[in-house]
Parts: C-alpha cells; sequence; structure tokens
C-alpha cells in the first residue's frame, strides 16, 4: 500500500538531544559533557526500567529523576528548583539544521510525531522550534501509559491516525525505537546520525573513548536483535525522495 503518513521520533531524531550540554555546562564547567551523555543514557533507561516494573510515571519525572542520578553519581549537589530549571533544557532542545527542510519537503503527507516526551514538553517543544504548522499532530506516549518499544504503543499510532502500518512510514535515529517499530510492522527510515565505519574509525584514532563516544557506541548504532530498519537515511531532508519512490519492505525478524 502507499505511505500515506510519516511519524517521526523526537528525541534524537528531529531534535538534537545533545544541545542540552551549553544548560550543564553552564549549571557544572567542566562536566557538561559527562552529565548530558550519563542523564541521556539513564533517561532511556528508566523509560524501560518503569516499563518493566509496571510503575509508569511520564517523561518529565524521569527526566528530573535521572537527572538527579547522574548528579549525585557525580558528586554534584543541586536543589530541586535547580534541577528542574536544568530538566528544561529538554524542552528547548536544537532543531536538527535540516528538519524544517524535510517537514516543508513532505507536505504531501501526513505528518506526525511519536515520542516518549510528556504532552506538555513536547508541546513547548515544537512550540519554540516553530514546527507546530508542518505537523498533523503530535502523539507521546502518556496517552496510553507505556515507552516505547512497547508494541502497544506504535498500535496506538495506527489507531490516532486511523491508519494500517503498512500505510506509514516510521522514522527514528534511535535503535530501540527502530527495532520496536519494524517488530510492530511498520515500514522503518533510520537516520544514521553516525555511520558505524565513522565510529569504528573514530574509536581507533581515540586515545581514550570518553562520555561522548561511548554513548555515539551504545546509543546511536543500529542494535542487533533481528528487526532491522528498511533504509539507512543519511539526513532527514533524503526522506523526501525516499518515501517518494521506496521500495518494498523488508521482512521483519530476519536475525543477522
Amino acid at each position: 500500500m502507499p505511505i500515506k503518513a510519516l511519524v517521526f521520533d523526537a528525541y534524537g531524531t528531529l531534535f538534537d538531544v545533545q544541545s542540552v550540554a551549553a544548560a550543564t555546562e553552564a549549571a557544572f564547567p567542566g562536566h557538561g559533557t559527562t552529565i548530558t551523555q550519563i542523564w541521556r543514557l539513564k533517561q532511556l533507561e528508566y523509560t524501560w526500567l518503569r516499563a518493566l516494573m509496571d510503575c509508569y510515571e511520564d517523561f518529565w519525572t524521569v527526566t528530573t529523576e535521572s537527572l538527579d542520578f547522574t548528579l549525585r553519581t557525580l558528586g554534584l549537589a543541586a536543589p530541586p528548583e535547580f534541577l528542574a530549571e536544568i530538566a528544561g533544557a529538554y524542552d528547548a532542545l536544537a532543531l536538527y539544521p535540516e528538519a524544517r527542510a524535510a517537514l516543508e519537503g513532505l507536505a504531501s503527507y501526513r505528518l506526525a510525531i511519536f515520542s516518549n516526551g510528556s504532552p506538555a514538553m513536547l508541546k513547548r517543544l515544537v512550540a519554540q522550534a516553530g514546527i507546530g504548522e508542518l505537523l498533523e499532530t503530535v502523539i507521546s506516549v502518556d496517552e496510553i501509559g507505556v515507552y516505547k518499544p512497547d508494541p502497544r504503543g506504535y498500535a496506538h499510532v495506527e489507531k490516532r491516525l486511523g491508519l494500517s502500518r503498512d500505510e506509514i512510514l516510521f522514522v527514528s535515529s534511535n535503535g530501540f525505537d527502530i527495532a520496536g517499530a519494524k517488530a510492530h510492522g511498520f515500514a522503518v527510515a533510520r537516520i544514521e546520525r553516525v555511520p558505524e565505519e565513522a565510529l569504528r574509525s573514530e574509536i581507533e584514532s581515540a586515545g581514550a573513548i570518553d562520555p561522548q563516544l561511548m554513548f555515539k557506541a551504545l546509543r546511536m548504532q543500529p542494535e542487533r536483535l533481528g528487526f532491522h530498519a528498511d533504509a539507512a537515511i543519511a539526513a532527514l531532508t533524503d526522506l523526501v525522495s525516499y518515501a517518494a519512490d521506496r521500495p518494498q519492505p523488508a521482512a521483519s525478524g530476519n536475525p543477522s
């Protein structure tokens, strides 16, 4: 069936999670890079832990809890009001430079975001980036109280859009999200922020693996779970031609 809608992940796909580094460095000079990486790693881990424990809390809670963990682990102190101020950096993430042009070029399709973010966080994020008029809707996991990559989340996307999975192209740069969407049966395009060859070269040339390089290795590579994206796309703007002439999706669940 022809693609009718493109559904985008938000954090790391349309918006650069690394852009919180300015806020973390300003708050704790000399520690910004380390805080940024541990914070994001723990933020995702807490979504998975809460899902497994069946103890859902919204993404703002997860974001502040993971920041609190990070600062305490590094021996840094922040009172609650300062913690919330730093966490607010997630409401002002930088839009990737090509994101607006890509959304404008895809205007003939229905466009949506599906994200772990809470409705209030996503509303602020989309508003500050000025892309609200380019999107039909923003879908939060908060609507069903379960984090990605739970299959109920991707099924909720179909319900909200009134489309079958065959009519949706899901777009993400996050390996866990790609695996989850593909396991559900979506056609999936991976935004390849860090190509595998580039990562290997960077690791080989590094004197030591610093926190940012560790993050690239852990969170910016395809997962080896047997569910692979149908295409690796270098930039969001390349989706325009890919969506127009999309090959048939690969069968789900072909372990390598």
